[in-house]
């Protein structure tokens, strides 16, 4: 019977080595483990612990004689199957501290990189990816806020989107009230305006709607927690999506096309029949470019969950999509039409100083620059403002991911990522 229980257990280990890339030979340092015939061992081991620290912690009692005599009948093997050099030297021992919670390692430590916790793995065939590993998602609720932050955020967003929804309704029902109103150079304000009155509803109705869209259902069944949505398989998630993704970029568009025809009123003397006769192509591309721009991400799959706002966007987990379809687009937009509106008040200050001594016209002119000046302000400030975040992000997202694994690999029994240089994990 005991060799029976041997050759089982032998099987069980030799395909564990040879189903991890990971596998490494290394001194015992574990004080229960110390007096054996053998001073090596190998990790991950068959319990599934990741380094000598790990497996010391778990032990409750002496190491089992036949575990210990498994371990070194196979070392051997392990030596000639992955040409372990016991002499090879191995990364240093460091002290990290983060958050006021210091880990300092008793023993040299290898960075094993990240290993998806169990209660955020995925099914196969959904796509999800987190972290760099498939098959994995990120956690619900947001994984870089305390509850209470979180909870003083989605109320600010709430009563924000209340606020952006009254104030761009207010703007279009002034337009429905006097339609002549609004020619062009100024009709696309309308067309501004619409666009965010519904990203401004998409936000309140993720506020509404809380986690309920924007996360996966925990499953005690399958021990699978709370998870974010990533990929287009759920159906409010992707609709949320299409909606707000499409009507941001409209608007920005709207706003580069508004520029547009203030440069083609103020610099070039167009009149307002003459900037009307190109309205159906600045409708094909306020329109068209969002809409390619949208089907594409659906088509890659870069759907992503908010647990914040509720809502579902893109580049809140992936870089690259943030980078390529959220901060490019938009910072192309701010240059373009602050190009524009610069080009454009020069043309009318030229134009000022030469009709100075027409009172009347001056008058004009005057407000007609103010309003530019007004409305260019208003949106290009916050518009800066999220850019600035945006890029903010890009530089530190690295950094908020590993100290966001450093502190949760004890509570996920995951490798914790020693190597990582102490001025990256506190965020200085």
């Amino acid at each position: 019977m005991g060799i029976f229980v041997f050759f089982v257990i032998y099987s069980l280990i030799l395909t564990l080595i040879q189903g991890h890339s990971l596998f490494t030979c290394e001194p015992i340092t574990v004080s229960r483990c110390t007096g054996m015939t053998y001073n090596m061992s190998f990790f991950p081991n068959m319990m599934g612990h990741y380094d000598q620290n790990t497996a010391a912690g778990q032990m409750k009692v002496s190491c089992p004689s036949l575990f210990c005599n498994i371990y070194y009948r196979v070392y051997d093997s392990c030596r000639l199957s992955y040409d372990c050099d016991e002499t090879a030297p191995v990364t240093a021992a460091v002290t990290t501290k983060v958050h006021g919670t210091q880990k300092t390692p008793g023993q040299a430590r290898r960075d094993y990189g990240f290993w998806c916790p169990r209660h955020l793995q995925t099914s196969n065939g959904q796509g999800y990816k987190f972290l760099g590993i498939d098959q994995c998602a990120p956690p619900c609720p947001n994984m870089y806020f305390k509850n209470y932050e979180l909870d003083v955020a989605k109320s600010f967003i709430g009563i924000v989107s209340i606020f952006c929804l009254c104030a761009t309704l207010f703007t279009f029902l002034t337009f429905l009230i006097d339609v002549k109103r609004f020619r062009y150079p100024e009709r696309p304000i309308i067309y501004y305006s619409v666009c965010y009155s519904i990203v401004s509803l998409m936000y309140f109705i993720g506020f509404l709607l809380g986690n309920r869209t924007a996360c996966n259902k925990a499953d005690e069944k399958l021990e699978i927690g709370e998870t974010v949505v990533l990929g287009s398989q759920n159906k409010a998630c992707t609709v949320l999506f299409m909606v707000l993704y499409f009507f941001t970029m409209a608007g920005t568009i709207w706003w580069v096309i508004l520029t547009i025809t203030w440069f083609l009123a103020a610099g070039r003397k167009w009149s307002c029949e003459a900037i009307e006769q190109k309205a159906m192509w600045f409708h094909a591309v306020a329109w068209g470019i969002p809409g390619f721009l949208t089907i594409m991400l659906l088509a890659m799959n870069k759907v992503e969950g908010d647990n914040i706002s509720g809502v579902c966007f893109v580049g809140l987990y992936d870089l690259d999509a943030s980078r390529y379809f959220v901060l490019l687009p938009l910072c192309f937009c701010v240059f373009v039409g602050l190009s524009l509106l610069l080009a454009g008040i020069i043309s009318l200050n030229h134009v000022r100083q030469v009709i100075q001594h027409d009172g009347r016209n001056q008058e004009k002119l005057k407000k007609f620059m103010i309003r530019i000046g007004v409305f260019s302000g208003l949106y290009l400030v916050p518009l800066v403002a999220l850019l600035g975040c945006y890029v903010y992000e890009q530089m530190y997202r690295r950094i908020w991911e590993t100290t966001w694994v450093f502190d949760h690999c004890d509570q996920y029994h995951i490798p914790c990522p020693y190597q990582v240089r102490t001025n990256q994990v506190d965020g200085t």
